[in-house]
């Protein structure tokens, strides 16, 4: 039997697993995630799991890679710094689907051009003040994100942008035809410029595993896992790294159901950085037609249906913005921003960890940044370029290895600046977090406890605005803290639900009955709820958490053997799974029009029309599939119409031909 390589890289750690296709799992092992060399983290991890099992190198026919990388550049507001070319759009369309938001300081290029709905051209196309624009861009962007009006319906003015900035600046595009087939130009340009801020990141990645693979003598083909659980080539995944977004979580669905055999079940996924939940039916994923929304941005992403939010073992502790309002005890707030935690910064530097909190803890005031360390990530020079002299010079300063924060920004406007540093991905902060907690309460021991308690000590002390201390001591604070996380992922999984089931509404899981029936408040109404399905609890820390979260749910908890690796089992028993789209259109009485990647192709007959669409649909969906390394190919093809009745009479007006290649992927032996 065919041995598999499952590699998941998340926001903490890098999981492997060697899983035989007869025998099962073989062996498993983790490693830290390492930011700055992603090679390091991945290779231990592969090292260790191959130990363990005595299985040589040679044997393993098939690698796939799962990651939370993208969503967590997404979740953290990461990614290198893009130009957005916008082809017959308006300044007023940038603030559709959110896309200013997601530009931030990024530069956008207004071009002249652009389709109609029927694929015809609206204007010329601008090159020239294309042109005047690339070069003082060409030092100063990782690449380019095209997205042209009716782009889908006909690519030429993309293609012929990208070609120019092919010629002037040798740097990578992504067009938006490429990504979606359907409408809604400005939520295509925002996946457009998300895919092109990624592909720095996942390209680091791929060469990362590549190069371990090659020095370990493993000759297999490599996979990655896309957002809706299927497998694609590296070199897809490189191209189109945005479809990557909620890799790691589909991955885990599939790993969820493959490790419980349950059908039905809701399924919640704890990391480092984020909490990912999703629903289970009849065996599959519940996908979202609608696309993905990672990070608050509705992406063209047609991936699981899942619900991720920034909550996890490294969340950020601190104060609510309305702690102790009215008089209550100040409240907790984790995340959503991903830090180091302290007891795992001071398993390399414990020195640096334990002589700083403590000599904060002799101070009679806790200060702001008190309890925060600053570590430097390597920066690119595509980074350093996009720095103002404030940042630079902060950067500089923080570069020479992990420095307590009160030593590096002290004054509200250093802080500002350190702050965009950690949002750009040039620094990391190490503060308080869950797992420190974890570690005082005794459910963790991986790490130094010790600072874990000086940590806690240290935030206990902080004071709200009435100048009562947080918490009398380490143990209670981080009670508290472990409490609010359950109670957290408890709502989030409620608001997952009630929107699987169709309600509507932001947060129902804080309305004042459903918190009433979560806390078994009593009174003359007796206040219920629960779920129907179980809840299976994923991650190295479910069993810490997810007992208790059921509890509150009033649900059967599942915590499955193996559950600390699900997303690298779920990497490798999945399939490759290619959907092709095609549209027809009638721009006129008697011409059908059928609108191909390269050009429309026009037809007199809806016959001719649907036929050639179907062909050229059956077509490019296998050839996908086998360049996205299947290795024997089923195909499905459908198709829908949209008609309108005017004057009495039945009207065309359009057709959307859907073809669906599947199969498993090739393995090194074949």
């Amino acid at each position: 039997m065919a041995v598999f390589l499952g590699i998941d890289t998340g926001g903490t750690y890098t999981d492997a697993v060697l899983l035989d296709e007869g025998k099962g799992i073989l062996a498993k092992a983790k490693a830290l995630t390492t930011r700055d060399d992603l090679a390091e983290g991945i290779g231990q991890a592969i090292d260790r799991a191959l130990t363990q099992s005595d299985v040589p190198a040679s044997e393993v026919a098939l690698v796939s890679l799962s990651t939370t990388l993208a969503t967590n550049a997404l979740v953290e507001g990461q990614g290198g710094r893009v130009c957005l070319v916008f082809i017959g759009f308006a300044e007023r369309d940038l603030d559709r689907a959110g896309l200013r938001e997601a530009l931030g300081n990024d530069p956008v290029i207004l071009l002249a051009g652009g389709h109609d709905s029927f694929g015809n051209p609206q204007a010329a196309l601008d090159l020239a003040g294309l042109g005047a624009r690339l070069p003082e861009l060409a030092d100063s962007v990782s690449g380019f994100a095209v997205a042209g009006h009716f782009g889908v319906r006909n690519p030429a003015h993309e293609l012929a942008v990208r070609e120019a900035i092919h010629e002037r600046c040798g740097l990578p595009v992504t067009c938006s035809h490429e990504l979606s087939a359907k409408l809604d130009g400005p939520r295509r340009a925002l996946t457009c410029l998300l895919n092109a801020r990624l592909i720095s990141l996942i390209d680091r990645l791929i060469q990362a595993m590549q190069s371990h693979l090659d020095a370990r003598g493993i000759r297999a083909p490599l996979m990655v896992v896309r957002g809706d659980g299927a497998l694609i080539s590296v070199d897809l995944a490189k191209s189109h790294p945005v479809e990557t977004i909620l890799s790691g979580p589909a991955a885990s669905l599939i790993g969820a159901a493959y490790l419980t055999g349950r059908a039905d079940a809701v399924v919640s996924d704890i990391g480092g950085t984020t909490t990912d939940i999703a629903v289970l039916k009849d065996g599959r994923p519940r996908t979202s037609q609608e696309g993905a929304t990672v990070g608050g941005f509705r992406t063209m992403v047609e991936a699981v249906d899942m619900t991720t939010v920034g909550l996890g073992g490294d969340s950020e502790v601190s104060l609510s913005d309305d702690a102790g309002g009215n008089g209550a005890p100040a409240n907790i707030k984790l995340g959503p921003r991903r830090v180091i935690p302290l007891s795992l910064l001071a398993q390399t530097h414990g020195a640096l960890v334990h002589e700083t909190l403590a000599r904060q803890l002799r101070a009679e005031n806790t200060g702001r940044v008190d309890g925060r360390f600053v570590v430097p990530l390597r920066a690119t020079s595509f980074q350093l370029a996009g720095l103002n002299e404030a940042e630079r010079k902060l950067y500089d300063q923080a570069s020479a290895g992990p420095v307590s924060a009160d030593r590096l920004a002290q004054g509200n406007y250093r802080e500002g600046v350190l702050n965009r540093l950690v949002t750009k991905g040039l620094l990391m902060i190490s503060a308080l977090t869950p797992s420190d907690a974890a570690h005082v309460a005794g459910h963790h021991d991986a790490w130094d406890k010790r600072a874990a308690v000086l940590g806690a000590d240290l935030f206990a002390r902080t004071r709200d605005r009435f100048g009562r201390r947080l918490a009398p001591d380490a143990e209670t604070l981080c009670q508290r803290i472990l409490s609010a996380l359950v109670r957290r992922s408890a709502e989030a999984i409620l608001d997952t639900c009630f929107a699987a089931d169709g309600y509507e509404g932001a947060g129902l899981s804080r309305h004042v009955l459903a918190a009433a029936a979560l806390e078994r408040r009593g009174g003359m109404v007796r206040m219920d709820m629960g779920l129907n399905a179980p809840l299976i609890g994923l991650g190295a820390s479910a069993a810490t958490y997810y007992p208790g979260v059921a509890g509150l749910l009033n649900a059967d908890s599942i915590v499955p053997a193996h559950a600390d690796v699900a997303n690298a089992i779920g990497a490798v028993v999945g399939q490759v799974r290619i959907m092709v789209r095609v549209t027809v259109t009638q721009p006129q009485e008697g011409l059908y029009r059928v609108h191909l990647p390269g050009q429309p192709s026009d037809h007199m007959s809806s016959e001719d029309a649907l036929n050639t669409a179907k062909r050229y649909a059956a077509a490019e969906a296998k050839t996908q599939a086998e360049a996205a390394g299947a290795a024997t190919v089923e195909l499905s093809l459908s198709h829908s119409d949209k008609t309108a009745i005017v004057e009495g009479k039945e009207v065309f007006i359009e057709s959307e031909v859907l073809a669906v290649a599947a199969g498993r992927p090739r393995l090194g032996q074949q």
